[in-house]
């Protein structure tokens, strides 16, 4: 094709439509000078107009076509025709392949050079451009360009290899004699796969006839099966050697760590393994060191939630406690609160299994039960080198339950989480583990409870009719106006997947104690405990939080019946 031009440039012609004023244009063209980005980034991050006023107007002045490709299901084997390397150096992507041409999408068609680049590329195929907004193609580049056909290869190479290996039933002698090489190569193709797709877990699963790899995805399982169900001892080998663990011993569940370095982020990898009927499973938890720790803003929390949990973190003394099941959030609550409190005016020690991310000026022990390093052990030691605030990993036992209780009334905040549905009843957990009830209700100070739900795809979002059933619990959940409300749902697309969801955000409970509701405790009067608790008017439940997100179209009508199943709504 012959390349496109503008006839003015750029800035000139948004002038002339009266698009932005000249004045304007003054500004971006002297921000442009210090920064060195193109004019048109520069016009966006300024908020003169919006990426896709700008992408639809250079469309109208190159006489080609502005394309939505979020509702567009293309082909990974269409996209595959311009390397990944490439379309992500020159943001393009192929989106239809016509025969004699492919339909092509920029996010700059007034991009000559790449144009030239890409014609020479993509040749004897002629290009048919369009203009596409760029945070759409780097989506779909995640989409499509996944290492799925790349693991499949590697798979059924080392099986290959494996099969012709002397020792075949041993894997550490195939390692040994070169196999190393293509399971590392596997692995890694499995690892770049799961950080592409922000995927937090990682099961290897060794089945008779096949070998099953599922990545945790905003919390639900997607998987891949392979048939190379042999190579799962090599590569179950090879993690173990990365986690310093003991490749001799397949008898027994073992835990480790190590760090990787993919696609530039530096991943911390807890890894567990546990023998089962046809080899080992293993699970891995990946935490992207590189991203950071959150703000309390950053998590997601309402900003009358942020106000609340503050004033209660910034208390000289007491407890506070975040729970909520596995995967809920809460390590990301107690590590974004001990960011906002660490100062050099405060001695800081944490006491957790395990450390999930380094932080400076606090002292951080990591648990270890081999060696009687407990989390009680290490409360006792804690409390005599004079700290300011604690946190423990988790409130796991009678004895850590009281030195906890016993150090927040002696001075010291202490920060914990513990495994329960709500708020309401984590208070009463401490009582049921065996702490003295004048010891809960002189300590605690404010419970939060935390899950996590999917967020509706903004790309291919729609409204949603709820069912006679669903209207049934929503009504019990929020009365009447339940009625009322447009629901929305995604209906998926190349953004999120085909899922209908893209990322996930937490909805939040925070219990603060008052007068009435210590006295329940230290009386040990649960009924009364929870009566005032539900009264008190600061108090929203996790249901009615999340319904609220629904009525507000960020979440699904089916995530919050899923969230209401885990709790007691009443």
């Amino acid at each position: 094709m012959a390349a496109p031009k503008l006839k003015m440039r750029l800035g000139d012609l948004l002038v002339d439509k009266d698009i932005i004023s000249n004045d304007q244009l003054m500004q971006a063209l002297s921000s442009q000078k210090q920064t060195g980005r193109k004019l048109g980034d520069t016009l966006i991050e300024l908020n003169y107009l919006s990426e896709r006023q700008l992408l639809e107007f250079l469309a109208q002045q190159l006489n080609v076509p502005f394309m939505d490709i979020s509702q567009f299901k293309i082909s990974p084997a269409v996209s595959s025709l311009l390397p990944e390397v490439h379309a992500r150096r020159l943001r393009a992507l192929i989106i239809e392949d016509r025969g004699a041409s492919v339909l092509l999408g920029m996010s700059d068609p007034a991009d000559l050079s790449g144009l030239d680049q890409l014609e020479r590329m993509l040749s004897p195929k002629r290009i048919e451009l369009a203009v596409v907004m760029e945070s759409q193609i780097f989506d779909a580049f995640d989409s499509l360009y996944r290492r799925t056909a790349e693991i499949e290869s590697f798979a059924s190479q080392l099986e290959e290899e494996y099969e012709e290996s002397s020792s075949f039933d041993l894997a550490t002698t195939f390692l040994d004699e070169g196999g190393d090489a293509t399971v590392g190569k596997l692995l890694q193709s499995v690892f770049e796969d799961a950080v592409q797709m922000r995927a937090s877990d990682i099961h290897i699963e060794p089945e008779e006839h096949q070998l099953r790899i599922r990545q945790r995805i905003d919390g639900v399982l997607q998987e891949k099966i392979l048939k190379e169900n042999k190579i799962a001892s090599a590569m179950v080998l090879r993690l173990k050697l990365m986690a310093g663990l003991d490749i001799s011993e397949k008898r027994i569940p073992q835990d480790g760590r190590f760090n990787l370095d993919i696609s530039g982020h530096n991943i911390d990898v807890r890894m567990s393994t546990m023998p089962v009927q046809y080899g080992e499973s293993v699970v891995m938890r990946l935490l992207d060191q590189s991203a950071g720790l959150l703000s309390l803003e950053q998590t997601g929390m309402p900003a009358d939630i942020v106000k609340r949990i503050r004033l209660q973190i910034h208390r000289p003394h007491g407890m506070v406690l975040v729970t909520g099941p596995t995967g809920s959030g809460k390590t990301t609550t107690l590590y974004a609160a001990l960011s906002e409190l660490n100062e050099a005016s405060k001695k800081i020690i944490t006491v957790e299994d395990p450390v999930e991310y380094r932080l400076p000026r606090i002292n951080q022990v990591q648990i270890n039960t081999k060696i009687d390093l407990t989390f009680s052990s290490v409360l006792r030691t804690a409390l005599r080198q004079d700290p300011d605030i604690m946190m423990v990993g988790e409130m796991r036992d009678q004895e850590t339950v009281e030195i906890g209780l016993r150090g927040a009334i002696t001075g010291h905040l202490v920060l914990s989480t513990l495994h329960t549905n709500d708020a309401i009843t984590s208070a009463l957990r401490l009582i049921d583990m065996g702490a003295a009830g004048f010891l809960v209700g002189s300590a605690l100070r404010a419970v939060i409870a935390q899950r996590l739900v999917r967020r509706v795809c903004d790309s291919c979002a729609i409204e949603y009719q709820a069912d006679e059933q669903e209207l049934f619990w929503l009504t019990n959940l929020a009365g009447e106006r339940a009625k009322n409300i447009q629901f929305m749902q995604g209906k998926g697309c190349q953004t999120c997947h085909y899922t209908g969801y893209k990322g996930r955000i937490g909805v939040f409970e925070i219990l603060e104690m008052n007068e009435g509701m210590m006295a329940a405790l230290k009386r040990n009067d649960s009924e009364l405990f929870a009566k005032l608790s539900k009264e008190n008017p600061s108090f929203t439940p996790l249901a009615k939080a999340a319904f609220d997100y629904a009525a507000t179209g960020i979440t699904t009508v089916e995530e919050v019946l899923r969230l209401v199943e885990t709790i007691d709504i009443n």
